[in-house]
Parts: C-alpha cells; sequence; structure tokens
C-alpha cells in the first residue's frame, strides 16, 4: 500500500510516548488479557426498532440478541440501512428500542429516563461519529475541555490531545486542522472522560486510507492500553479484521458473527 510508509514512520515516532501517557492515565486491562472472558458490559435481547414513516413503518432493528464483554474490540459489519447505526445508538442511550431490552453492567437503559439515560452518557460512553462535530470558534483543546468539565475524572485536554499526537496542535482551531487531525481530536474529545465504552460510527468514513489508518491505530491502542470497550460500526470489511469479534448485520438482524484467530493491526490494513 503507498501509504504504508508514512502511516510505520508517524506511529513508530508516536507510540512510545503514547504508550506512556496512557499508562500514565491507568490503563484498565493488560495486554494479555482475553475479552471473551471477560465480564459482559452490555446485554440486549430481542432488541427491535420501529419507525414512522407517514403511512409506512420501517423496521431497522427486529429481535436482535447481543452481548459486549468488557474490553473487547467489536466491529459491526452493514451496508447502509443494515440497522447497524440504530444498535449503536440504543447502546449509546441516544435511542430507545421499540421492544426488547438493553442492560448496562446491571442497569436497564430501557427503563431509564431521560435524565437516567443523559447521566448514562455523560459517565460512562464516548462517540466518535463520521464527521467531527467540533465547535469551528473554539481551539482544538477548548474543544475536548467541553467534555472534561462535565466528566466526575476527566484528564486535561492537552494531556488527551497528547494521547492522539496532537499536543502541539493544542491552540489550532479546527479550520487550521486536516481531516485526520480533526478526527483525532473528536477522539481526544470522546476519551477525555475516561469512559468506559467507545462508540464509533463510521470514524474513518471520511477519510483517506493514509490517515484513516493513524485514526483507527489511536483507537487501536486505546482499546489495547486503557482497556477501553470498543464498538465501531462500518462497511469496510478490512477494518474487521483488527477486531477480536465480528458481527454482520442486514434487514435489521445480526446475519453472521464471528471470532478472528488472530487480529491484524491497523498499519497492516490494506484497502
Amino acid at each position: 500500500m503507498a501509504s504504508r510508509g508514512y502511516t510505520s514512520s508517524m506511529a513508530n515516532a508516536s507510540d512510545s510516548s503514547i504508550s506512556k501517557l496512557l499508562r500514565s492515565v491507568g490503563a484498565r486491562r493488560s495486554d494479555n488479557a482475553d475479552p471473551s472472558r471477560a465480564p459482559v458490559i452490555f446485554e440486549a435481547v430481542g432488541i427491535t426498532k420501529s419507525y414512522q414513516m407517514g403511512e409506512v413503518e420501517v423496521k431497522a432493528l427486529r429481535g436482535v440478541d447481543l452481548s459486549i464483554r468488557e474490553g473487547e474490540f467489536l466491529v459491526m459489519l452493514g451496508h447502509s440501512g443494515s440497522g447497524k447505526s440504530t444498535l449503536l445508538n440504543i447502546l449509546g442511550g441516544l435511542d430507545t428500542p421499540t421492544s426488547g431490552e438493553v442492560r448496562f453492567r446491571d442497569e436497564s437503559l430501557t427503563k431509564a429516563n431521560d435524565a437516567q439515560l443523559t447521566e448514562y452518557r455523560r459517565l460512562n460512553v464516548g462517540f466518535v461519529f463520521q464527521f467531527y462535530n467540533l465547535i469551528p470558534s473554539l481551539t482544538a483543546a477548548e474543544n475536548v475541555a467541553l467534555v472534561t468539565e462535565i466528566a466526575e475524572d476527566g484528564m486535561g485536554a492537552v494531556e488527551a490531545l497528547s494521547l492522539v499526537g496532537l499536543r502541539q496542535r493544542a491552540d489550532h482551531f479546527p479550520a487550521q486542522l486536516s481531516g485526520g487531525e480533526q478526527q483525532r481530536v473528536a477522539i481526544a474529545r470522546a476519551i477525555a472522560k475516561r469512559p468506559q465504552v467507545l462508540l464509533c460510527d463510521e470514524p474513518t468514513g471520511a477519510l483517506d486510507v493514509k490517515t484513516g489508518i493513524v485514526v483507527l491505530e489511536v483507537l487501536e491502542q486505546v482499546n489495547r492500553e486503557l482497556g477501553t470497550t470498543l464498538a465501531i460500526i462500518t462497511h469496510n470489511a478490512t477494518i474487521a479484521e483488527m477486531a477480536d469479534r465480528v458481527i454482520v448485520l442486514a434487514d435489521g438482524e445480526i446475519q453472521d458473527e464471528y471470532r478472528n484467530a488472530s487480529k491484524k493491526k491497523a498499519r497492516e490494513l490494506n484497502w
């Protein structure tokens, strides 16, 4: 792949310093931990979701059962309209199912009220979307600080930016950053509150290959070093080669599920 030299050199230059920073904020899982033996963090049973579009009922999810374990790296594959974004939004407390139950640890998300779901999102979940959703009038550090100010045990904005290799860009505005840098700021913002779960919706969808691999390396390292449970939804099957486990959605149902016998590193991907 033409971009491999670029990504590898960047990764080699930053791996040591980022690893030290990650360890300094307190890893929750050792490198040798087996996610398949970890406690279940999410349990979804019989999840359905229907929308009314005029006179037509659209069934986005049709009886999904899914468990996700603590520290697991999960990839959800599926084409547009498969239901993967709807499922991610329900896990993240951004949406509620029409029927079924979702539990986070011992708490029911489906029985939670709006205030409880807000508290759940604030304390436990970080989100990364395809589009970065940065505030243009704020610097990178100020964008991250918006989250750290509401977190119970957040890290400093510059510290979070250092984790994604952007300490030197802390005072730059989004318009002064490349697309990949903006996405890394978005990741820094998501992890700054030390979430238990990081949910990513097409995090490389707006990026070219070499930039996307840099972003995936950051996510890979956060999962490995901090032990943060990571779920990525994507239509790019190559990204699934990084995961502990892969589920494939189609027409609102899980059509296939498998574990990778061996995982590839982000810099080894080629698409």
